[in-house]
């Protein structure tokens, strides 16, 4: 099921180290104004991981700070710039940290499952399909032979020429 992209929150990658929030959020306030910045930091390091995420309280400064900002630089990096995805496809508020290392597991096993039935079901479904188009063909071959056999019927019935 696709989700609605979110028109007002805005995904920046390509971001350089030297960045933080209030960096980002000068960056993007000439567009509009802005309800929140993000930059999701490395559990490990500390530091953001190259990208970040800035809302917009409208639409439409959202769309002019993706048009002006994708592609600039921004401390020497290029930046990229488009419209985020909701935060459920990532895993929800707390983010795949939070989900078990099987829950992604099992989801595919579960897929793969689908999958295996759904090619029996239509390998089921061809085999039924020939077997019905076989009969057909063998029906077809009946009737075009009894004709045939008609037809012989009458050339080797010599009372049925005689009685005209």
């Amino acid at each position: 099921m696709a989700h609605p992209v979110q028109k007002t929150t805005l995904y920046v990658g390509g971001l350089s180290e030297e960045v933080n929030e209030t960096i980002l959020h000068s960056a993007f306030i000439p567009f509009g104004d802005i309800k929140d910045v993000k930059t999701p930091l490395d559990q490990a390091t500390q530091k953001h991981r190259s990208f970040g995420f800035v809302t917009f309280l409208e639409k439409e400064d959202a769309a002019a700070a993706m048009d002006n900002m994708d592609n600039a630089e921004l401390y020497g990096r290029v930046l990229t710039v488009n419209y985020a995805l909701p935060e459920k496809i990532k895993g929800g508020e707390q983010g795949w940290a939070a989900q078990p290392i099987w829950a992604d597991a099992d989801t595919w096993f579960e897929r793969q499952q689908q999958e295996e039935e759904m090619k029996r079901l239509q390998s089921e479904n061809r085999a039924e399909m020939e077997a019905a188009e076989e009969l057909h063909r063998k029906k077809l071959a009946q009737e075009r032979d009894g004709e045939k056999d008609e037809e012989n019927e009458k050339k080797d019935d010599p009372m049925a020429e005689g009685k005209s």
